[in-house]
């Protein structure tokens, strides 16, 4: 079943307004809430309150979307058992709507508040330990767990989930999209780049989940957007490489580049039409509604869609009346043209 949902921006927004608007994106039908995990924004003007803490607000504050980070980082500036332990809290306020994404994380985050950073191999090994330690305290039992970079002795959660925690793990490249498939419930992605890539990260995460003996078709596969649905394309532009910038750059996400001023820094050469390529920047419906299918087409059933502003409350309310219903028809459409074939 497709879903759509609306990316919460910490990186740009204080937490109170943030709330406000996540408020307005699940009053107006959005079906998931993401918001980023942040230590330190991507630039000095940024903002980075503590996600864990907005969750909980968002959490009693609506009703029906799902709520995640996108993504979590469980392995350096956090411990996977504290993780565990948020999750399970926050799924006792949003029952059946708490999910968790996780990552390998970024250096501005994790070398800047441990100073560790460890090569990508260690953060994939360290990431699947806290992924094995978080299903087996979600259980609810004492666990010892004896792992290469985690232990724990009899701990346990006394506040367990209320309900399955879907673990979704995110993949940038290929390389990296069958250990996803592996060690995951789902695939978390971001878009922009050509349609081809999307289809091999997708192919390798379902060849990762036939390895564990899942059913890839069952795993949601989940992707972030970048619009601009506006009149003022211009000042959507601006806002958005005012706050984005240097995670246009993929030195952002491989490279010890550990504080927003490095990470405005390289974002200088990025300009608008690197934002226009990977995006959708229009004012007109069938615009965003084209854009947002080809990603369907290949594959993804969770479209996320991030908008920089500056009209946060506006942009909600137009794409939910605008965008989202004909994405919705197109979907079901299709599912229907499915079955008659199928039959």
């Amino acid at each position: 079943m497709l879903q759509l949902g609306w990316k919460a921006g910490p990186e740009q927004y204080p937490p109170v307004e943030l709330l406000e608007y996540a408020i307005r994106a699940d009053d107006a039908g959005f079906d998931l809430i993401d918001i980023s995990d942040h230590f330190h924004p991507w630039s000095e003007d940024g903002q980075a309150a503590f996600t864990w803490t907005w969750l909980g607000a968002a959490a009693i504050k609506t009703q029906r979307s799902i709520l995640s980070p996108g993504v979590t980082c469980p392995i350096l500036r956090y411990h996977p058992s504290v993780i565990a332990q948020a999750a399970a809290t926050l799924s006792h306020f949003a029952p059946k709507r708490t999910w968790l994404g996780v990552g390998t994380g970024e250096a501005i985050n994790e070398f800047a508040a441990t100073g560790q950073w460890p090569d990508y191999a260690e953060r994939r090994e360290r990431l699947a330990e806290a992924i094995d330690l978080m299903r087996a305290l979600w259980r609810g039992e004492p666990v010892n767990y004896e792992g290469k970079y985690y232990q724990t002795h009899k701990a346990k959660l006394y506040t367990p989930p209320t309900s399955t925690i879907p673990i979704i793990v995110s993949s940038l490249v290929p390389q990296s999209a069958s250990f996803a498939g592996e060690y995951g419930d789902g695939l978390w992605t971001v878009g922009g780049k050509q349609p081809e890539l999307y289809k091999q990260i997708i192919k390798n995460f379902e060849a990762g989940a036939i390895r564990a003996h899942k059913d890839p078709v069952r795993l949601p596969r989940l992707i972030e957007l970048n619009v601009a649905y506006s009149n003022n394309i211009d000042e959507a532009i601006q806002e958005n490489l005012k706050y984005w910038a240097g995670s246009y750059v993929p030195a952002l996400f491989n490279q010890k580049i550990f504080s927003p001023k490095m990470s405005q820094e390289n974002g200088e050469v990025v300009g608008a039409e690197t934002l226009k390529k990977g995006g959708c920047f229009s004012a007109n419906p069938e615009d965003h509604i084209k854009f947002a299918q080809q990603y369907i087409d290949i594959g993804f059933d969770t479209l996320i869609f991030h908008s920089a502003g500056p009209d946060q409350r506006g942009f909600i309310d137009r794409y939910a009346r605008d965008v989202l219903p004909h994405l919705r028809s197109l979907a079901s459409h299709s599912r229907t043209q499915e079955g008659i074939i199928a039959q």
